[in-house]
């Protein structure tokens, strides 16, 4: 029972990692990649729909993208989706595709994505967080209703700070290797 709670809380938080990993990857690091922009929310008549449903994505140079919508009707959606995205980026549309090209990253830029790239981490702590605190909320009710003795939910408490210290962990390793990623110049 208590060996279930911990799985399905290890579950949650390894989770939290994974989300947090997919959010990274969309902030853009100076080098051309699809995952910068394949999850942008794009409305196509009336729907918001990720943009790798609605296109396909090439990166023919280092910093350049072409976008290339499988309905041609949908392009000025698609730029307005860009234009609203905090990417920071200005498409170029010849009708046909959107080209994408990606500037090279200013100091200033890089500072401001080092503290995006923070305030996702900090997010995800927090995600983790709030998986211990049900974990143990789940231990105090099995306790109480004498599910589990006295020393199980005590032992099961230092179960669950030790996963919570292994994902924060994790968490932080990811947000430095991130932040390393984008000083890089």
């Amino acid at each position: 029972m208590i060996d279930d709670l911990l799985k399905e809380t290890e579950a949650r938080m390894k989770k939290a990692v994974e989300v947090l990993q997919g959010d990274l990857a969309t902030i853009r690091t100076g080098r051309a990649s699809p995952t910068l922009i394949e999850r942008l929310r794009v409305d196509y008549y009336g729907t918001p729909t990720p943009l790798n449903q609605l296109t396909s994505i090439s990166v023919p140079e280092p910093r350049l993208m072409i976008i290339r919508p499988y309905d041609p009707t949908s392009l000025s959606e698609i730029e307005k989706a860009i234009l609203k995205s905090d990417l920071g980026l200005t498409p170029v549309n010849d009708g046909k595709v959107i080209r994408l090209p990606i500037p090279r990253l200013t100091e200033e830029r890089r500072q401001e994505l080092v503290r995006v790239v923070g305030r996702r981490v900090e997010e995800a702590r927090v995600a983790i967080r709030n998986c211990r605190r049900d974990g143990l909320q789940d231990l105090r009710e099995m306790e109480k209703e004498k599910l589990i003795s006295e020393d199980e939910h005590f032992r099961a408490r230092e179960d669950m700070q030790k996963l919570t210290d292994k994902y924060i962990e994790q968490v932080d390793e990811v947000g430095r290797a991130k932040e390393v990623e984008i000083k890089e110049v």
